[in-house]
Formats: structure tokens, C-alpha cells, sequence
């Protein structure tokens, strides 16, 4: 992952969560702990790649867990963690958001 040049505390939050969908990610497993397919049927545009990859640096920052249950076949479930749930007002917020920006009108510009 980048540093973060400037030293600001938003430049340190998008270096973590920007990028097209680790916020989304995020968004999925506020409403609990999700299996892997389970979050690729969420995002059905994500490739397998950048799943794994993305899943593997939220886990690395702390923000999401992940639990191997040793059953037949093999369960993995991906949840939010004790710091990753201090994200939850950041989804609520980009929420409202992107419905307000779905409900204006187009702009004149």
C-alpha cells in the first residue's frame, strides 16, 4: 500500500478504503458475516483477483476477520472486526449520500 504523503487523517483513510470496493466491501458485512461467493454475488463485477486482494488488505489493517470453519467442504466467512465496525457510521453516511445523489436532479454544468 501507498504512504500517506501529505499526513492528513483523510489521505490515511482513502489510502486504506479508497479504491472501487473496499468501502463497498465494508458496506456488505455491516449486516454480518458473509462467505466469499456470498460477497461475489453482491458485487457480481468484482474479479476473484481483486476480491482476495482487497479482503486480504481489510484483514491486514485490522478491519475485517477472517474464520476458516474445518468442516467438509471447507467454510471461510469474512466479518467485521471490533475496529472494522467503527466504519459503520462512514457506510451510513455514504448511504445517504448516494441516494441523495441518485434523487437530484441532473446538474446544468
Amino acid at each position: 500500500m501507498k504512504s500517506n504523503v501529505s499526513g492528513c487523517s483523510v489521505e490515511e483513510a482513502m489510502r486504506l478504503l479508497g479504491g472501487r470496493w473496499r468501502l463497498l466491501l465494508v458496506s456488505y458485512l455491516v449486516d454480518g458475516p458473509k462467505r466469499f461467493n456470498e460477497l461475489r454475488r453482491d458485487l457480481p463485477r468484482i474479479s476473484p483477483r481483486s476480491l482476495t486482494l482487497d479482503l486480504r488488505a481489510l484483514e491486514e489493517a485490522g478491519l475485517v476477520r477472517r474464520t476458516v470453519h474445518q468442516t467438509a467442504p471447507v467454510k471461510v466467512e469474512y466479518e467485521l472486526t471490533v475496529d472494522g465496525e467503527r466504519l459503520r457510521p462512514v457506510v451510513s453516511v455514504m448511504m445517504d449520500f448516494g441516494l441523495w445523489l441518485k434523487e437530484r436532479p441532473p446538474s446544468l454544468a
